[in-house]
């Protein structure tokens, strides 16, 4: 007969799954990252395969720490996150499990048709359809899991981290579903239902907004929660969390035209999509000073808690991402900056300063809870891990805004009979050096995900301090 207790406890089994399968494709992704980067340096590393192109590799690695990375943090840390502020159980175990395998086998998917070049070849959807198709049925499910959790809540309001969860949750399906809509000639082709220029902003509609919802309104959700968590204080500002929240909500899906400057796509269009990302700016910021702020009265917490201070330097990153994307949106920087490593240097600082970092930060705090140890097993380790996060993501991005800037200045030269002044040969030479550094960003950062999966493995080799099913509901919070 079940006791009481045991019938309260939270799910942490599919948060548990979730969060190794987050080191794992962590780790697989960061590898595949590497080597596209050094492929990029030493370009004999292609090994004249086309499994193991660089333009074949490039998508598969996007896939992999986006869906595989990112996807599996944002399904542990919502689950985890939805139950303990709700203070009851996930809605059905079984509708949970199979959103962890139904997931799990989306990457697979991946992972086996992008190297052999079967893709959409749009950016943050190169699933082709019968894999989109999958991909949909296990998101609506996870909405199902998540939103049924929140009706079945034992607390009279819905915590502000929640919002920003079922905003990431509804939006993504949304976008997904619209984006994917297409015309299946065989099991592995299909052709989008949209012609050109349409098609184009459909794609960056989405594409974009695969930015804003998978990669900054979760992860934001990830933020309010966690951050307050491991600071031991309430969030500075409620009101402010509101706000950030509908500014974000209703400004960031109009931003996807900024990636069409100098296109087919009107002109009025293209204005809209800038002045929008400019706008976006204030909220963005409203929501790293919330979290920042967060911690007046405990800053000196830094000095000792390295899970902190990853959490803390990610909402750095996180306004400086959100200051570069709106100046670069700007129609006049955005013919220097576009199309070059300028925007692969914004893309990651984004990515490793900002979701990577505050994924490890969250994990960091969530691994001990849900595994039932008391800590992680070497707070040193952690530490290391910080700081090759830190140097890894600055070398990387530092590299890219001058190859980029760099790569921009050359291409637009001419001579004066309307000649190009440099060849591509040339801007390529001029961008190696940059290539080099960013590998050994790159590096760095690999090395610390490696530390934090050796860390974690440590961790759950120590004995249990409580049941691994520990937190009934009086524990909440």
């Amino acid at each position: 007969m079940q006791s009481a207790a045991s019938h309260l406890a939270y799910n942490y089994k599919v948060v548990r799954q979730f969060t190794l399968m987050t080191l794992f494709w962590g780790v697989v992704g960061m590898c595949t990252g590497v080597l596209i980067a050094a492929q990029l340096v030493w370009p004999e590393l292609n090994f004249d395969t086309p499994w193991l192109s660089f333009g074949r590799l490039r998508p598969l690695h996007t896939n992999l720490v986006v869906f595989g990375f990112a996807g599996s943090a944002q399904f542990a840390a919502s689950y985890y996150a939805v139950q303990r502020t709700c203070q009851t159980r996930l809605f059905s175990d079984k509708l949970a499990a199979f959103t962890f395998w139904g997931w799990q086998a989306t990457i697979l998917i991946m992972l086996v048709t992008l190297p052999m070049g079967l893709t959409t070849t749009k950016e943050y959807a190169e699933i082709e359809f019968t894999g989109a198709l999958w991909m949909a049925i296990v998101w609506v499910a996870y909405g199902i899991v998540f939103f049924t959790t929140l009706t079945q809540r034992k607390t009279r309001h819905i915590y502000v981290g929640n919002w920003f969860f079922g905003a990431f949750i509804l939006v993504i399906a949304m976008l997904h579903i619209v984006n994917h809509l297409s015309v299946p000639v065989s099991w592995f082709k299909s052709y989008s239902i949209y012609s050109g220029a349409t098609d184009a902003m459909v794609q960056w509609w989405y594409g974009h907004n695969a930015v804003g919802f998978f990669l900054t309104t979760g992860f934001l959700g990830m933020m309010y929660y966690f951050v307050p968590k491991q600071v031991d204080r309430p969030v500075y500002s409620y009101r402010l969390s509101i706000v950030h929240f509908w500014a974000l909500i209703t400004l960031y899906i109009w931003a996807g035209p900024h990636h069409l400057h100098y296109t087919a796509l009107p002109d009025w269009a293209q204005s809209l999509g800038m002045v929008m990302s400019i706008i976006l700016l204030a909220p963005s910021w409203g929501g790293m000073v919330n979290g920042m702020m967060t911690l007046s009265g405990a800053w000196h917490l830094l000095r000792t808690d390295p899970i902190l201070r990853f959490l803390v330097v990610s909402l750095a990153f996180y306004g400086m991402s959100t200051f570069e994307g709106p100046m670069m949106a700007i129609k006049t920087v955005n013919a220097l900056s576009h199309y070059t490593d300028w925007t692969i240097g914004h893309v990651h600082a984004g990515a490793l300063g900002w979701v990577a970092m505050i994924t490890f930060g969250s994990l960091y705090h969530l691994i001990p809870k849900v595994f039932g140890r008391d800590s992680m097993y070497s707070t040193g380790m952690i530490n290391a891990h910080f700081w090759l996060a830190t140097i890894g993501t600055v070398l990387y991005i530092a590299s890219m805004w001058v190859n980029g800037i760099t790569q921009g200045l050359m291409w637009r030269a001419v001579n004066e009979d309307g000649t190009l002044t440099y060849s591509f040969v040339e801007a390529l030479e001029a961008s190696h050096p940059g290539f080099v550094v960013r590998l050994v960003g790159g590096l760095c950062f690999l090395t610390g995900m490696l530390l934090m999966v050796l860390n974690t493995w440590l961790t759950l080799r120590r004995p249990a301090s409580e049941p691994h099913d520990a937190g009934a509901a009086a524990h909440a919070g």
